[in-house]
């Protein structure tokens, strides 16, 4: 029995190997292949012993084998490995890294995404003679050995807030999170949370966590790995990817494909887009590799799981020795890792108090930070750099001698005469008899006398939008007008069948209508330029960070003349204008997606210049308002240098809106994928254009990953109203009004501009 069982484990290596490789041709392939099949056609022959023989050499045979094609693995044979039903799932490592652990959550479909599995688990650490289990909170996706109902570990928006909830028990608590990352992808639906408001939520709120967080990649595709990765230390297993994108999702995109891409093409893409351990850790978006069996780790490899755990744990204590003061012994043990220190012999408590969390927060700031800024081209003469330096040097001291040191005592100054001129009043009009004639105001009184507001003054302060003359676009001329307004045709509205509406001259049209149906409403696209004038004042308004460009920083073959061919088509170095203007006398840093480049994609260029504008407007204490007039997602040809942009953009938006900034979005036209998952998704205040389109992923890349085709308007801005992810929809003729009302209306007592 002992001998079928290992002939059957060998036909099983066998098997896995074939599809590993898929379906080109291996020498060390076809000879296991063809030994295998002598020995099963000779094994009816042959005696006991010889066949226990024979079993040895090709388990021996076997294992050479497996060490020799584990370098000749290509991308996409990982991608393979991490696929395979025999991969490891988030159920072994629960079972065979942690001591015990209790699920949290349903089975339910309906209720719980059983994609996503939340344990409350312990590790045993021993302390002398004594064991101490620490608790932590596991999170991940589930792939389930195959399991149908697991989705193949695409989350759907209720698992990802599932998740969130208890990141933020775990929190309360004040134990680490572990979150592990099997997914290919989230499930692409809109429906309450939305997929891309719920990552972007996440983000948001992982940016803030004051406990460790460590993240450990298998499988990382997108923004549905990013909803549960932003993290304080980030393990990738050897055999793992980690992608802005499926190689076949980019074969499809680079190919202008509609029928399934070629194999070929495929594995040219896995290549291109850098996706293996090896080389996110060369790109500093990874911090160490944790190196698997050959081929890759399956459940039976129990050396692997010892050595997992020691890595959580390794990673864990990092964190903590990072931001607490442990003492120099084990200060020195914790740095002596993986030199024959076990990290289990090293108590560390993992619980923090406020002063190390305060500094863990900042550390997992400078971390993202630091990431990608390399890949991005900044044409700066160091002159330039320089100054630059010396004034943001400049205006962080003015900032804090203007709004913190001397702003301080002004309010208290203020809140002190503002408290007593209340109480005078009070008692004038509480107190009755003579000492209430007495403090009343007139011709005989004694008292203070009521100061008149003057008519005028009193309008200006309680009308809030049109405060003065011209203030609105009254007029019928814009400060930009369409090139389409030349055009000497008419065109019919969408909506004639259903509202009747007449034709409309292109000049009128595009002129005076500023491209608006006069009769339904319905909203014409039109050029970013026609936003830059007319809402953002941009002839007056001041550009900053215009020599950072897009550049190609997986070298990825053919995309350099493809962005030369965009910067010489609109002039612009990158798909992400940043300036200050000023909306009636209100001084704002506004960036805008400009969706003529690359589709309005997001690259390490753009990301840099977003993280600049929001911290230049937390440097001059004004509002930050983002413009998306269009975006198409992450670029691919960036790879993990563009998925990245969704966490760092985002922690540098959540700094500026703790810092007590007011930051608002403006979606236009088409506005798709990582950046609405992630920094234009998670702030509070989010309007759209009448004419938008607003989702996680578009019909045809809904209709690929699920099967399923999404009903008409799916992605329209009012049905993003009616799921809560915008708070209103606004007319393009009144953006400038609305904007103006929006900036004296929104945010708390301390917005900067105030």
């Amino acid at each position: 029995m002992d001998i079928d069982k290992r002939t059957q484990e060998l036909a099983s290596r066998l098997a896995y190997i074939t599809d590993i490789f898929g379906p080109r041709e291996n020498a060390s392939v076809s000879l296991l292949r063809n030994r295998l099949q002598e020995f099963l056609a000779q094994a009816p022959q042959l005696g006991m012993r010889e066949i226990s023989r024979q079993v040895a050499h090709l388990e021996e045979l076997f294992a050479l084998l497996e060490g020799k094609l584990e370098n000749e693995l290509s991308p996409m044979d990982r991608v393979r490995i991490v696929r395979h039903p025999q991969r490891i799932c988030l159920k072994d490592i629960l079972e065979n890294v942690y001591d015990n652990y209790t699920e949290i959550g349903g089975q339910d479909e309906w209720s719980i995404d059983p994609g996503i599995i939340i344990a409350r688990a312990t590790i045993a650490r021993r302390m002398g003679k004594k064991t101490v289990h620490q608790s932590v909170m596991v999170i991940g996706q589930e792939k389930g050995h195959g399991q149908e109902f697991r989705n193949g570990g695409s989350i759907k928006p209720w698992g990802n807030a599932n998740a969130l909830y208890y990141m933020r028990v775990a929190e309360v608590e004040n134990i680490p999170i572990h979150t592990y990352v099997f997914t290919p992808g989230a499930y692409p639906v809109e429906d309450y949370p939305g997929a891309a408001q719920q990552i972007a939520k996440n983000l948001y709120v992982m940016a803030g966590l004051k406990v460790p967080v460590v993240a450990v990649f298998s499988e990382g595709g997108s923004g549905g790995a990013e909803a549960i990765a932003l993290s304080d230390r980030r393990l990738m297993l050897s055999h793992g990817y980690y992608s802005v994108i499926s190689p076949e999702g980019a074969a499809a995109i680079e190919g202008g494909l509609k029928t399934k891409a070629t194999s070929e093409l495929i594995s040219q893409c896995a290549e291109r887009l850098c996706i293996t351990a090896k080389d996110n850790l060369r790109l500093g978006l990874i911090d160490r590799i944790i190196d698997e069996p050959p081929l890759g780790a399956r459940p039976e490899h129990y050396d692997f799981f010892r050595q997992l755990r020691r890595e959580v744990i390794r990673a864990t204590d990092e964190i903590v020795h990072s931001v607490e003061t442990l003492g120099p012994l084990r200060g020195m043990a914790i740095r002596r890792q993986g030199k024959n220190v076990d990290p289990q012999d090293i108590f560390v408590r993992w619980s923090l108090g406020q002063k190390a969390q305060r500094k863990l927060l900042r550390q997992r700031h400078r971390k993202f930070r630091a990431m990608s800024k390399h890949a991005c081209r900044d044409s700066r003469s160091l002159g330039a750099r320089l100054y630059s330096g010396m004034e943001s040097i400049l205006w962080a001291a003015n900032s804090f001698l203007r709004h913190e040191f001397f702003a301080r005592y002004k309010r208290n100054l203020f809140g002190l005469l503002e408290g007593l001129e209340a109480e005078v009043r009070a008692l004038r009009h509480g107190v009755g008899g003579p000492l209430g004639r007495l403090l009343g105001a007139g011709p005989d009184g004694f008292g203070l006398r009521r100061m008149e507001v003057p008519p005028e003054a009193l309008e200006r302060l309680t009308r809030l939008s049109c405060p003065e003359e011209g203030s609105c676009k009254l007029e019928d001329v814009w400060v930009y007008v369409s090139p389409k307004s030349r055009e000497d045709r008419t065109l019919t509205c969408p909506n004639t069948a259903t509202h009747g509406c007449l034709d409309l001259w292109s000049p009128d049209l595009f002129g005076e209508f500023a491209g608006v149906c006069s009769h339904c409403g319905h909203h014409f696209p039109m050029e970013f330029q026609w936003y830059l004038y007319n809402v953002f004042d941009f002839a007056k308004a001041y550009e900053f960070n215009r020599e950072l460009e897009s550049g190609n920083p997986l070298h990825y073959e053919g995309f350099d003349l493809k962005l030369e061919e965009a910067k010489s088509r609109t002039g612009l170095g990158s798909s992400c204008i940043t300036f200050e203007t000023h909306i009636e006398g209100i001084k704002t840093v506004v960036a805008v997606l400009v969706s003529p480049f690359r589709g309005g994609t997001v690259g390490a260029a753009e990301g840099e210049k977003l993280i600049r504008a929001a911290e230049r407007a937390m440097l001059k204490r004004t509002p930050f308002i983002m413009y998306s007039h269009g975006t198409a997602g992450i670029r691919i040809q960036e790879g993990t240098c563009g998925v990245i942009q969704m966490p760092r953009v985002t922690m540098a938006v959540r700094q500026y809106i703790n810092a007590g900034g007011l930051y608002l979005v403006l979606y236009d036209t088409n506005s798709y994928a990582g950046p609405v998952a992630s920094f234009l998704g998670c702030s509070p205040y989010q309007f759209a254009v009448r004419s938008s389109n607003i989702g996680f992923a578009g019909p045809g890349v809904i209709r690929e990953t699920t099967g399923l085709d999404v009903p008409p308007r799916y992605h329209r801005a009012f049905s993003a109203l009616s799921r809560g992810h915008i708070q209103g929809i606004w007319d393009r003729r009144d953006l400038r009004k609305n904007l103006y009302q929006a900036l004296l209306t929104m945010g708390g007592k301390n917005l900067y501009y105030r």
